[in-house]
């Protein structure tokens, strides 16, 4: 009997089993077309909206029954709150909707899950702090769990669908500002574990919108969210867990600021809230391995852990209880504090234990790119340092600071600073990068800088307190009579440093270099006795991308980038450069630095027998574009040009002056000797002796280019009137000899002195002329050969005699010239000789046509021809 009836039960599972699957085949086969998808096209949009606040709209639906009953939706879009911009919060081409069976069962069309592919969500934060996917997931909650008595009979609570998107994109805006960020390759789950829990998980690779990064060392964000309903949403309790892993520093320089500024390394970093947004206990850390610059790569590589905790208000934007630890090298360093927020003042403090100074310098070295990799420092820091800034109401008042400036009859008044207690740095020593001797303090100590108040530009509404900082004093013995004295100030922007003192010429050299100073090579050539040094400098420890020499600065307002100001004076000192055959010695030299400039002024020189002053303006920095010569002026008294020629040359050097300056004039590449640099600028001279000739009261421009030099704005005294010219020099590489051209007018010349020139007596009234004259060559025979001009010259009221007063017969001059009332004359010059064509003499009314020429030579030969009669024209 039993076993009829076991046999009797697996025939009705068999027959339930059978029925079953034909009532599903049938299902399949007959429901499907009894569907109407259009009419469930509005239905499915209108739950969404429902369930998600906004206005859903999609192109078309598609049943789907395998492998899950649902919805194939195409073209999805979600639109955004018109308070938070115009376009949709969420745009996905492709959605998956599945269904809850059994809502069908309820006669209801429930979304069990929805799922989107390659998505794009826009993240929205105004201006006043709100998200635009607060109020969405507000709206979400409340159509999810609708207060107690707001359903009628027989109505249930819309639940929320699970949600869900891979491989989407989130883009971030800062109200209608489309932000440069993004997360790509985004994989996001939003859900309800149970009412009034709810999830989120998020998964994404940062990126920017605006620049080509390479995706694999911008790290990976992953983010897990737990939230519980609340009466109010500053209790509601909260738990997050973030992670930043494995970001590579250069990368992550680049998105967060849009430029890479040669950071090394690889950057994790956590942070996990527990608590509620009123009261949020968050923990975070900050692991950094292998951080150096891209340049060169340390022997040990700075690596810090550091991990923060901290008590966080958010609707005080307050930190309570901040506490940070984190070792360094064989030492720690621990941060302590509170910042209540609401207009309260901050306490904080810091305390170091045996910090290696190394550690700093290699921070240093890492957020800056102009110290040299090969400087070493030892010793350690310890001490601590707090924070607590006075309450405006219990700062001196404007009475007492007054009353201070007046005792004092100083421009600052010490005010009470905000910090107290002290750093000392044990057992100092910097050295190597060329520094031949070390620089060392036993003991260094780091104390607060006392506050002063600074007066302030007009129109400035601040009272101009210096920042807090750090101040100390160190002497460095440098060669000089006194040592240097260095003065320190460190700020959390920035730095300030004065610096004192004398230092000889080598000691200066090293400095120069380990400071960074780009022109340090200049004092290669420099010798002589030590230099006095009065400088300041000030800047910002990240600066802006190329440093510049500014104007200084108010220590209340740190520069974007480095400024130096100050003098450096040499004495007795002499400087050897290699376009220069001999030493310049120079008695006195002052180097003023600033006003984004280099400027050498006055400069005392002599140069053997030639002794003169000079100023040399060096700018510091150059934009693109801009012109950025070094820029002098010379004057000398009573200058001869065979002794300049003497001084250039040397005594015992063969060749002439032209050929030895043209040399050097020539590009490198042409020539053995090393080419002058290209400056341009003015020379001076009381007196210039060319010769016979003697130029007064000199002035020209002159600029030496890389294929020759220009001399313009020739003015000067000459043959008892003036000359006023120019000319150019051109010493391309495709020459074989040099080539000049000079232009010049001659006003109010006298004739005696001319007539002296030339070897004749002549007087009368003054001479006026202008030329040009194209010449090539080294030597005075390749120049007379080579020279091709012309000449005009006008003489009124003149006489002329031989060079014997008339005697013998060839030595006189035409008796047309013995007195005239005007010499006009054209002149061609070519093969050495000066030519007269056009030359009339006038006497009344009768003119004179005169034939003669002038022969290079010394003394130069001089003929002319008696004269041929004409009838003037009346």
């Amino acid at each position: 009997m039993t076993e009829d009836v076991q046999r009797w039960k697996k025939r009705r599972r068999r027959l339930w089993l059978a029925t079953a699957v034909v009532a599903a085949i049938l299902a399949i086969v007959v429901v499907p077309p009894l569907l109407s998808i259009s009419r469930y096209k509005s239905r499915i949009t209108n739950l969404m909206s429902e369930s998600l606040g906004r206005p859903v709209r999609l192109s078309s639906v598609e049943l789907r029954l395998f492998p899950w009953p649902g919805f194939v939706l195409t073209d999805l879009t979600v639109e955004e709150d018109p308070a938070y911009g115009a376009e949709p919060v969420l745009h996905a081409e492709t959605v998956r909707a599945s269904i809850r069976l059994l809502s069908l069962w309820r006669g209801r069309v429930e979304i069990g899950t929805i799922s989107v592919d390659n998505a794009s969500l826009n993240v929205v934060r105004t201006t006043g702090g709100r998200w635009n996917l607060d109020p969405l997931f507000r709206t979400a909650a409340a159509k999810a769990q609708p207060a107690t008595g707001s359903m009628g009979p027989g109505r249930r609570a819309t639940p929320l669908p699970y949600l869900e998107a891979t491989n989407s994109r989130i883009n971030f805006k800062r109200g209608a500002e489309k932000l440069p960020f993004s997360l790509l390759e985004t994989d996001l789950s939003f859900w309800q574990e149970e009412p009034g829990d709810w999830r989120l998980r998020l998964r994404g690779q940062p990126a920017r919108t605006d620049l080509s990064l390479n995706l694999g060392d911008t790290g990976l964000v992953r983010l897990e969210a737990r939230a519980q309903s609340a009466s109010e949403l500053r209790k509601v309790p909260l738990h997050v867990d973030l992670e930043w892993w494995e970001a590579q520093l250069g990368q992550l320089a680049r998105l967060v600021i849009g430029s890479d500024p040669g950071w090394r390394g690889d950057l994790t970093g956590e942070l996990h809230l527990d608590g509620t947004p009123d009261a949020a206990q968050i923990q975070t850390r900050l692991r950094a391995t292998g951080v150096h610059r891209a340049e060169f790569a340390p022997a040990a590589p700075m690596d810090f852990d550091a991990s923060c905790g901290f008590l966080y208000h958010f609707s005080a934007r307050a930190v309570e209880n901040l506490a940070c630890d984190s070792p360094l090298g064989d030492g720690r360093i621990h941060l302590a504090g509170d910042l209540p927020g609401s207009g309260a003042l901050p306490h904080l403090s810091v305390e170091v234990d045996r910090i290696p100074v190394a550690a700093g310098l290699d921070a240093l070295r890492t957020i800056r790119s102009d110290f040299g990799p090969g400087l070493e420092a030892a010793g350690t820091v310890s001490g601590k340092i707090s924070y607590a800034p006075v309450a405006p109401e219990a700062a001196p008042s404007a009475k007492q600071r007054r009353a201070a400036k007046g005792r004092a009859a100083k421009a600052h008044a010490a005010l009470p600073g905000p910090l107290t207690g002290s750093f000392t740095v044990a057992g100092f020593q910097l050295s190597g990068d060329g520094l031949g001797t070390p620089i060392q303090a036993s003991r260094l100590v780091l104390e607060p800088a006392a506050a002063v108040e600074q007066s302030q530009p007009q129109g400035r509404s601040s009272a101009g307190i210096q920042p807090a900082a750090l101040q100390a004093t160190v002497t460095i013995p440098a060669g000089g009579t006194s040592p240097l004295a260095v003065i320190a100030r460190l700020g959390l922007s920035g730095y300030q440093l004065t610096v004192h003192g004398q230092a000889s010429v080598a000691r200066a050299r090293e400095l120069a270099h380990v400071a960074g100073m780009g022109d340090a090579a200049a004092l290669e050539s420099l010798a002589g006795d030590p230099v006095s040094v009065d400088l300041g400098a000030q800047g910002p420890w990240m600066p802006k991308e190329g440093a510049a020499f500014s104007k200084s600065l108010p220590a209340a307002e740190t520069p974007a980038t480095d400024s130096l100001s100050g003098t450096v004076t040499l004495h007795n000192a002499n400087w050897k450069a290699d376009f220069l055959a001999n030493h310049v010695e120079i008695a006195q030299a002052t180097l003023h630095v600033g006003q984004g400039q280099l400027r050498w002024d006055p400069i005392v020189f002599s140069y053997g027998p030639v002794k003169g002053t000079a100023s040399l303006d060096l700018p510091a920095h150059c934009g693109a574009g801009e012109p950025c010569q070094p820029k002098f002026q010379v004057e000398f008294g009573n200058l001869d040009a065979g002794a300049l020629q003497a001084a250039i040359l040397g005594a015992h050097e063969k060749g002439t002056l032209l050929s030895t300056l043209i040399a050097r004039f020539r590009p490198a590449s042409s020539s053995t000797t090393p080419a002058w640099p290209t400056v341009e600028g003015t020379v001076k001279a009381d007196s210039l002796v060319l010769g016979p000739v003697t130029l007064t009261d000199a002035t020209a421009g002159l600029r030496i280019l890389a294929t020759g030099a220009e001399i313009t704005g020739l003015d000067a005294d000459l043959l008892g009137g003036h000359v006023h010219g120019g000319g150019t020099l051109s010493t391309a590489s495709d020459q074989a000899k040099p080539a000049y051209t000079l232009e010049g007018e001659f006003e109010k010349l006298s004739p005696a002195a001319v007539g002296q020139l030339l070897g004749l007596k002549w007087s009368g009234g003054v001479l006026q002329a202008d030329g040009k004259i194209d010449l090539s060559g080294f030597t005075d025979k390749d120049l007379a050969a080579s020279a091709k001009g012309n000449l005009h010259f006008d003489w009124r009221h003149g006489m002329a005699a031989g060079r014997n007063g008339g005697s013998p017969a060839e030595d006189a001059v035409p008796e047309v010239l013995t007195r005239f009332d005007r010499w006009t004359a054209d002149a061609d010059i070519a093969n050495g000789t000066v030519t007269l064509k056009d030359s009339e003499v006038l006497l009344g009314t009768r003119k004179r046509a005169v034939e003669g020429a002038l022969i290079f030579g010394d003394p130069p030969k001089v003929t002319l021809a008696a004269p041929k009669e004409t009838q003037a024209k009346r």
